[in-house]
This record gives C-alpha cells, structure tokens and sequence, in this order.
C-alpha cells in the first residue's frame, strides 16, 4: 500500500478491471469519491452540460497510499469505463514536473495514434483530445505536478473521468473538491502489520500492535517498512519494534522515523548500495543498474534488491525483466544519504560506471542483430555472458522493457554536464539499438528526442561535427513526417555547422538536403541551385556514385520545372555515372525516368527506345515490378502512337508479371493512369 508509481516515464492502458488486491480500509474515501463521480457540477446547475471530464483530486503526502487509493477506485468504477485506463506519471522520482508534450505522446502511442516527431506540446494535446472525444476513459494521472498539466491533457467530454493524485489543492481546475489522506483506519493498518508479520505476533500482543500503528501514524508506507523489519527478525517481538520507533528521535514524520530504524539494520555494503538506486534513471532499477552503480556481481545485487523488497526499501515492477521501482517516498530520503555519506567524486564514479554499462548492454543488444558478419559474431563472443542477450527476441524484449530507463539515463547524463563523453557514447548506442530492433519509422518519436539531447551536447561543448549530424538527423525526421519548413531551417543550420567543422560529408549532405526540401516545397530553381552546388562538391572531390545520384535529383527539379532540354541532360549525365559505377538497378530507373521526361516533351518516338532499353536493364536487375511498370508505359506510349495491337502485348506482358502479387499490380496500374 505504499505509493505505487506508475510507468514513471509512460503509461499502460488496461482493459480489465484489477483482479482483487487485498486493499485495505478508505471505505468513507472510496464512498466520497464514488458519489463525487456523478455530483451535479456548477455547469449543470446552471443548466449547462459539463464542458470537460470530471477531476476528482486524491491529495496525500508521499507514503500516505494515495496512488493505491486512486488505482483502487479506477478497478471499482471500471466497468463505467469500456474504452480502459490510461495511466500516467507527472514528475520524475526526484520531484522534476515531465513535460506534457512527453506525456501527450505516450498516451497517444497507447491509444494507437501516431504524432509527428517533433510535434509541439499544443499539437499533441489538442490530438489527444481529439482521441477521447469519442471514447470513455478513466484518466488515472500520478504525482501531478500542478493544475497545468491537468487542464493540459484533460479530456474535452463528460464522458471521461480524471482521478488526479497530488500531494496538495490544484488551484485553478474549476469544481474540485479534494479527498485528503491521513492514516489508515487502525483495524486496517493491524491487518496490514499482520501481512507481513503473520497473525501470531499480532494476536499474543494487540496493544503493542496498536501502539505501533499510532507510533507509524497509520501511514501506509511506515507500516510497510515496519512489517518488513518485523518479517526479516522472525524471533522479534511486535513490542520491541515499538520500543525501538518511540526511542527514534522525535524529528521528522513517522515514516523518516522507521526508515531510519530500517536503514540502520542494514549491513553497510547493502546500504551503500540502497542509497546509491537515487541515482538509478527514473526510479527504475534491474540487477544490472544496481551491480554499476554498487561495483558488484549482477546476481549478488539480485538477491540485494530482493531482500530490499521484502523489506518494503524497494516495489517489483511487474514486467518480463527482473525490474524493481524505489519509492516516491524514500527517493528524497535516499538522495540525502547519498550526499551525506558519500563524496561527490564517489556518486560522479557511480553514475560513470552505471552509464558505462547501460552502453556496453545496447553494443551487445545491437550486435546480437548483427550475426551474419564474422567480425560482429566474434565481437558478440568477446562480449562477458552476463552482457549477452541469447537472441535478438530477448534483445528487443529488454530494450521494449527498459526503454523509460534508457531515455531518462540519456536525459540524466546531458542534464549532468560533466560526462558529457560517455553521454554521446550512451546515445549513440541507443538510436543504433532502437533503428536495429525497431525501425526508424516506429522509434522516430524517441529519436526525435535523443537527437535535441545530442545537439544541446554539441552546443555546449562546441562541437561542430556532432551539432551538424544532430541537426541533419532531426531536419530528416522533420522532412519525413511533413514538416518541410522546419527541416529546412535545420537543414542550413547544418550546412554552417559543417562548414564550421570543415566536414565535407556534413556540408554536401547538408546542401543537398537544402535542395530536396526546396523541391518539396515547390521552389524548382532554388532546388536545382542547391543540386547543383551540392553536385559541384560531389565532382571536385570524384565521389562519382553520390554525382550520379544528384545529377537525378537535379534531372527531377528541371523536370518539375517544365525545363525538359536539361532534365533530359541531367539523366543522361546520370547514366554515365551508373553505368560507370556498375550499378545495373539504378542504371535501369535512371532510364525509366528519361524515358519518362521524353514523353512529357513530346517526343514518344525517343521516349519508346528509352522504356525498352531501360526493361532489358530492369531484366538484368532482377527487378521484375519496374519490369511490369515499364511494359504498362510502354503500352500507353504505343496506344498514343496508334499501334493497339502492340500496347495489347505489351499490357499483357506486364499482366503475367503481376500475377503473383495482386497488390503490386492495382500499384502499379495506377501509378501508369496517372503518368
């Protein structure tokens, strides 16, 4: 019944209702907050539908049992909600408020809608917004900061509820009436001593039982460590636990008190390694996070981490993973020990040493991807068995599970300033995990944002080459989801940054990237400027391939253009390139296009040579579809031509290749009526 922290860097939405779990007392709670579900709002007394979704405020101190107060009643009015429960947490273990933008998007990745990379925080909420319209959802949203995030991401329908968990008022949400936490009631705070304890240590001595849930003030949290103490000494008596709490100094709350008691038990080693998980990203701790931080064995500091939780120190997370959650509660009290009881040069080593094998975890997570090459397989081998993941499943497995720890190590380490090397090593590791197992397209969001990581890196540090490859890989993301504006900005901040950095690669990327978002955007001549000084670079420095390749985009921007005398040019110098390089597919698409190019400028006679020199190039290139499309062109080349006959032959050609792939051919059949 201590605070249950949620997903601390996400959601989850869940379908059914909690099975039962053994809560304990808030009756008159539970009945208020019920009845204040359907009480007439100041909007329907004034005869107007409510506006919004009802906020209900549970308003407790950390270690009150506020969030399993709150997950209580969303398992109790479940049923008043089909559409499920989303779940979301609102400030970091150490008290940092989350962005909304970050919370938005999480809870439009569990609703199954997609956001843009980069999307500003009111596109995301007013798209989240838009989701609820039509669904009833209870929003269950933990260690609210303040009313903004509130209103922020409160549905825009009646038919949702909001359940917010703080720990005081939330000044400015309209008709809120909080239901604030004391103690648990004291036969409900004895059974939850009992739990942990078993019911003969309580029944032989009741009143030291009660005398020991007064001295805990009933708080939740406090009777959790106290069970804990009392279940570790299965000898100890109710009554000396109570006799050692009472000898506790009188300063601080009850559950500073026990705490202190429970932490002063510990052997050294195991409370060195306690205060320590303060550092672990997020609040979230596995074996391997505890064994850095700690200088252990993995399995030394799993079998820690589990007397930790029969302690009530720590909470398992229910994941695949072996992962254990500290406490909102005692995350300030551990924080305050680490910096009493160990140096600043000890924590900075700590935080190194956990960096340094979280990066040493996405290497292997990587290379378990990357079997096919002998020299990964041999690196995989060299890899200690402890780091090594059996297969790529149980890879992507642990990375899909650790992904909120991951992402708050990466914005841990940047916020940090002073490992700043082992920050870009940790975040380059992440984004070549993330592509390997996931895809560029579905880990785009999160891309998105270890790339800004990477620039504020960069722009401390003045480092020109990484700012411009940050800049250049968040201008493509922009650039792929439509946001052709904005990936131009930064896509000439590139350019200078490249320049600065005398980076050849960075500058001729950058320049022509410049000229693909023109060209996107309409402006043919500033593309075909921008192609052609990205294609000087290219010749000067005799990187024929990459010419080639521009000398194509050029050949698009004149084509665009209505300038078909150079487009026809551009392709042929293009070809020249192709056939050079021996590169067979791209030689046959390059024809494909000045074939196309010749048709736009009247000329079907040339462009009919072209389409049939460039089918016996995609014949070559095992490319059966371009193949399939260039014989429909054909077809339509021969039927302007006046030769039906022909085009029939030509149609039924492309037919027989398209059999077997019915999706290919209603593709490319309407891709051949459009041209």
């Amino acid at each position: 019944m201590t605070d249950q922290a949620v997903d601390t860097d996400g959601v989850r939405l869940s379908q059914d209702p909690a099975a039962d779990s053994g809560f304990l007392g808030r009756t008159r709670e539970l009945k208020e907050l019920r009845a204040d579900i359907e009480r007439a709002g100041l909007d329907t007394l004034s005869g107007r539908k409510a506006p919004r979704a009802r906020v209900l405020l549970i308003a407790g101190r950390p270690g009150s049992g506020r969030t399993a107060l709150a997950e209580e009643l969303a398992a109790r009015v479940a049923d008043d909600y089909p559409d499920g429960v989303l779940r979301a947490r609102l400030s970091e273990p150490d008290g940092t408020r989350v962005p909304v933008e970050r919370v938005a998007r999480d809870l439009l990745t569990e609703l199954d809608r997609t956001a843009p990379p980069g999307a500003e925080e009111d596109d995301l909420t007013e798209a989240l917004r838009s989701a609820l319209a039509d669904r009833r959802v209870l929003l269950l949203l933990d260690a609210v900061a303040d009313a903004e995030q509130v209103d922020a991401l409160l549905p825009d329908t009646p038919d949702c509820l909001a359940v917010a968990v703080a720990e005081g008022p939330l000044t400015g949400i309209a008709d809120v009436r909080p239901c604030t936490l004391g103690g648990l009631d004291t036969k409900s705070a004895v059974e939850l001593l009992s739990r942990h304890t078993g019911s003969v240590r309580i029944t032989v001595d009741p009143r030291a039982a009660e005398q020991l849930v007064e001295l805990c003030q009933a708080q939740p949290a406090a009777l959790t460590l106290a069970g804990g103490w009392l279940a570790a000494r299965p000898q100890a008596a109710v009554a000396d636990l109570a006799k050692h709490v009472h000898a506790e100094s009188d300063e601080g709350s009850a559950l500073g008190r026990v705490f202190r008691l429970v932490y002063a038990s510990l052997p050294s080693t195991a409370a060195r390694m306690l205060r320590l998980l303060s550092l672990a990203p997020a609040g979230l701790v596995d074996p391997h996070t505890a064994s850095a931080l700690a200088g252990c064995s993995v399995s030394g500091a799993r079998t820690t981490l589990d007397d930790f939780v029969g302690l009530g120190l720590l909470r398992a997370v229910d994941s695949p993973l072996p992962e254990y959650e500290v406490p909102g509660c005692l995350h300030g009290r551990l924080s305050a020990l680490a910096r009493k009881h160990d140096r600043p040069a000890e924590l900075q080593l700590a935080r190194a040493r956990m960096l340094e094998r979280t990066v040493r975890l996405l290497q292997s997570c990587r290379a378990v991807t990357e079997t096919d090459s002998p020299q990964a397989r041999e690196k995989l081998l060299a890899t200690p068995r402890d780091l090594r993941f059996p297969h790529p499943r149980a890879a992507a497995d642990w990375l899909r599970a650790r992904r909120p720890a991951l992402l708050a190590a990466a914005r841990l380490a940047v916020a940090d300033g002073e490992l700043d090397t082992l920050a870009r090593r940790l975040m380059s590791q992440l984004v070549r995990a993330m592509v390997a197992h996931f895809g560029t397209r579905a880990a785009a969001p999160d891309l998105y944002g270890v790339h800004r990581l990477v620039l504020d890196v960069a722009e401390r540090r003045e480092l020109p080459r990484e700012k411009a490859a940050a800049l250049l890989n968040l201008a493509d993301l922009d650039a792929r989801t439509g946001r052709t504006a904005e990936a131009l900005v930064r896509y000439r901040a590139a350019l200078d940054a490249g320049r600065e950095a005398n980076d050849p690669y960075a500058t001729g990327r950058a320049m022509e990237s410049v000229g693909g978002a023109h060209l996107e955007l309409g402006d043919y001549d500033r593309a075909a400027d921008w192609f052609g000084r990205a294609l000087a670079q290219r010749l000067a420095r005799d990187e024929r391939a990459d010419a080639a390749r521009i000398y194509g985009r050029l050949a698009t921007a004149h084509t665009y253009a209505g300038r078909y005398g150079e487009a026809v040019r551009s392709w042929r110098a293009a070809l020249a390139g192709y056939r050079k390089a021996g590169d067979v597919a791209a030689h046959a698409r390059a024809l494909s296009e000045l074939a196309r190019v010749q048709e736009y400028a009247g000329r079907p006679e040339e462009s009919l040579r072209t389409c049939r020199e460039a089918v016996d190039w995609a014949r070559r290139a095992e490319d059966v579809r371009l193949q399939a499309a260039l014989h429909l062109r054909l077809a339509d080349t021969l039927d302007r031509l006046g030769d039906p006959t022909a085009a029939g032959l030509e149609r039924g050609a492309a037919e027989r290749m398209l059999r077997e792939d019915p999706a290919d051919a209603c593709e490319i059949r309407s891709a051949s009526s459009e041209d």
